[in-house]
């Protein structure tokens, strides 16, 4: 009876308590309208309307406290912008994996523009470009779910998987509006970044050619860890042989580490000059990269080509050379992808991706959102772009079907002609060399 009596009076105490949390949620969460910049009020507003879901939804009883949490985390981080997100354990997992040298994929860079999935560039020789994706293009389902409330990191998760196995991906291009249904088979993505104008590696090439009358040419797919190195090498081959002006083709290049392209842009500038830097609400936001001064390279004139699939670290070293004047940017508008995100981990081993600063070129030209618009701006058609992408991707020595045309580069051949010029006003401007054997004639002064 004792017993009873006891487990009765601490049901009872139980009760009132949670009708004291609830009526104190009540009233905090009708005070909360009226408190719009209180987080206690409004932490007690999801803390009542939690309580509402557990005791009044039909499927209540199926709910963790933790699903709802985590359901509303998802949402306030999402609400934000496109790179904030809020990931559970398994997908802050799967993100830390992502520096992996190697992984099963589609290749393609995706981000949200415009609120949709986006493709920001396909990576060469993988299914994506094999299939004709190109940057720009909208995936609006994946294995027939739609994309419209899938954050990134889901997107990625749902892309990755075995080499070998496939996933069914719909594209919608904007400019035709056509929408198409492309089954990729994963692979393993490369990671070789440097290629030259016939589309071989530094390790594949003994060395670079020159495209026309001394004028290099080098290709970034992407910035990884060895890029600068291998870049380097393809700069030094070329320069050995009288390299007199350089093309550096940064389209498709969703970019990658941020290292990396503070080490690409200070190979064409002088020590301590400023490349890039990153500025957000707090003073510990302020991050300043500058040229290192290691490997630098020759004033030769540049040409920098750049297009809607150039982000990040591609439209970091293109403002940068642009800002200084050290290089003239020809093509299209790049993707506009200049944000920083830091990662923080939670107790429970979830974490938080927050945008917390943005990157400006040396001039305090903004990136994100805005993109870096060319010098020079050619403009290509899809349908250009993609059968131009797929030359550039198709590895070298393969054949080609006889009713395939070349497509025109035109972006290439602007670059090429903006270089001739370069060079032929530089020879007509150059000062006569004085004759063997002359002293400067002296002029009387009049005084």
């Amino acid at each position: 009876m004792l017993k009873r009596r006891i487990a009765i009076g601490i049901a009872v105490t139980a009760l009132s308590v949670n009708l004291m949390i609830g009526f104190w949620a009540y009233q905090q969460a009708r005070a909360a309208s009226d408190n719009k910049d209180d987080a206690y009020a409004q932490a007690a507003l999801i803390t009542y309307v939690m309580e509402l879901i557990r005791q009044d939804y039909v499927d209540g009883q199926n709910l963790t406290y933790q699903d709802l949490s985590y359901g509303a985390l998802k949402g306030m981080l999402g609400s934000l912008d496109p790179h904030s997100q809020f990931m559970n354990h398994e997908s802050f997992r799967d993100m830390k994996s992502e520096t992996d040298g190697q992984f099963g994929g589609l290749g393609i860079q995706i981000g949200v523009k415009d609120g949709m999935l986006t493709i920001i560039a396909p990576i060469e020789d993988t299914p994506a470009s094999r299939a004709g994706l190109l940057p720009g293009d909208k995936i609006v389902k994946i294995e027939g779910k739609s994309t419209a409330r899938m954050s990134t990191q889901d997107a990625v998760h749902k892309l990755r998987g075995e080499p070998g196995t496939k996933v069914t991906i719909t594209i919608m291009r904007p400019k035709s509006g056509e929408t198409k249904d492309h089954t990729l088979t994963r692979a393993i993505i490369p990671v070789e970044s440097v290629k030259d104008i016939n589309r071989r590696t530094v390790k594949s090439a003994d060395s670079f050619p020159f495209v026309a009358d001394k004028i290099g040419y080098v290709r970034l797919t992407q910035f990884n860890e060895p890029t600068s190195e291998e870049l380097e090498t393809a700069l030094r081959r070329m320069e050995s042989k009288g390299m007199e002006g350089l093309i550096l083709d940064l389209r498709n290049d969703p970019g990658g580490l941020l290292v990396s392209a503070r080490d690409v842009a200070s190979k064409f500038l002088p020590k301590g000059q400023l490349i890039v830097y990153t500025e957000g609400r707090q003073k510990a936001q302020r991050q300043e990269y500058y040229a290192t001064g290691k490997d630098r390279h020759p004033d030769y004139p540049m040409v920098v080509l750049v297009n809607g699939g150039s982000a990040s670290a591609s439209e970091i070293v293109a403002g940068a050379l642009q800002d200084l004047k050290r290089a003239i940017v020809v093509g299209e508008p790049t993707f506009g992808k200049g944000s920083v995100q830091s990662v923080i981990e939670l107790p429970d081993k979830s974490a938080v991706r927050l945008t917390t600063a943005k990157y400006y070129t040396p001039s305090k030209k903004v990136i994100h959102e805005k993109g870096i618009t060319p010098d020079i701006m050619v403009p290509m058609s899809d349908d250009d772009m993609r059968k131009l992408a797929e030359q550039l991707a198709r590895p070298p020595g393969a054949e080609v079907e006889k009713s395939e045309a070349a497509i025109q580069d035109v972006q290439l051949e602007r670059a090429l002609d903006v270089l001739k010029g370069i060079k032929i006003f530089a020879k007509q401007t150059k000062p006569a060399a004085k004759p063997a054997g002359t002293t400067p004639r002296k002029v009387a002064s009049g005084k």
